[in-house]
């Protein structure tokens, strides 16, 4: 019985993550050039029947942590065996592991280990991970190329990987289940207090976000419509102190107001109804922005 449970267990898990012929691409390339065409022209080269998708290329230049939680902002609402590309690369080319990352719901992210994976790892569990294996998966000719692994490496590993050329075993050498990870504060509530980071902006809006769920918050006691008093801190700095008001949406209060809200992923947010909160105070993101919300 032991055994025939294994067998069943193993045989619903591979049914969950097989690759779907879909596949997501992220980078901090911009659209201005054809690097982002390339990948995808690569990708086309491997099967003519990949989905492909932007994810967006407008990470801003080097930010891996705006990275790690584009993907994990995302990636939840596409099928399992879903095929991810994510491309912000500072290290390109030195000794920072290309890795392959199979999560416990199923979704495949293919990217440099360097942070980029910290949220869905932490978010969608680790499966396993493995090391692609450069010999056998990289574009046919490359091998002189040093600085462009997203066309070379990452697009033609995740173009194979997507449309069943290889299977997940053969994308190289499994690795111990974890990944390089970004420190930043969790979502806390001690002493009447909650803490948390910002991790990310609404960026259209200048809405302020912040990693403080519902179930945390809800440990301040309080009710739509009351005052809540905020301070923001960018590393140690205080960058902002104020009292908003707690509602439910925007036009719950007068234009010009500051509110505080939960966003469309069920998370605190900061806000100004038809206003830019970042813009006016300075407040913006990363894994080093921590704010504090009490009554």
């Amino acid at each position: 019985m032991r055994y025939l449970l294994t067998y069943l267990l193993s045989t619903i898990l591979t049914v969950a993550s097989a690759q779907n012929n879909i596949l997501v691409f992220q980078s901090d390339f911009g659209l201005k050039d054809g690097a982002v065409a390339a990948m995808k022209g690569v990708a086309a080269g491997v099967s003519g029947e990949i989905k492909m998708y932007d994810l967006t290329h407008e990470i801003p230049a080097y930010n891996i942590w705006e990275a790690a939680y584009r993907l994990m902002q995302t990636a939840p609402y596409w099928p399992a065996g879903t095929v991810f590309v994510s491309v912000v690369d500072p290290g390109v080319g030195t000794t920072r592991k290309s890795v392959v990352l199979l999560t416990k719901s199923g979704h495949y992210f293919v990217t440099p280990d360097n942070g980029t994976l910290t949220l869905v790892a932490e978010q969608l569990g680790i499966q396993e991970i493995r090391e692609i294996d450069e010999v056998n998966n990289r574009r046919k000719n490359s091998q002189a190329s040093y600085t462009f692994h997203g066309r070379d490496v990452y697009a033609y590993t995740a173009a194979r990987l997507a449309s069943k050329t290889i299977s997940f075993e053969k994308v190289g050498p499994k690795l111990p289940a974890k990944v390089e990870s970004i420190a930043y504060q969790k979502a806390s509530f001690t002493d009447g207090k909650v803490k948390g980071t910002i991790p990310i902006l609404d960026i259209q809006y200048g809405n302020v976000w912040t990693n403080i769920d519902r179930e945390t918050f809800s440990g301040l006691g309080v009710k739509t419509g009351d005052k809540l008093q905020v301070s923001v801190f960018d590393g140690q700095k205080k960058v902002y102190e104020g009292r908003v008001t707690y509602v439910n949406t925007f036009g719950d209060v007068p234009e010009g107001q500051d509110v505080g809200y939960f966003n469309s992923l069920l998370n605190f947010s900061l806000g100004i109804n038809m206003g830019n909160f970042s813009e006016k105070y300075k407040v913006y993101s990363g894994s080093e922005w921590n704010i504090i919300v009490t009554k």
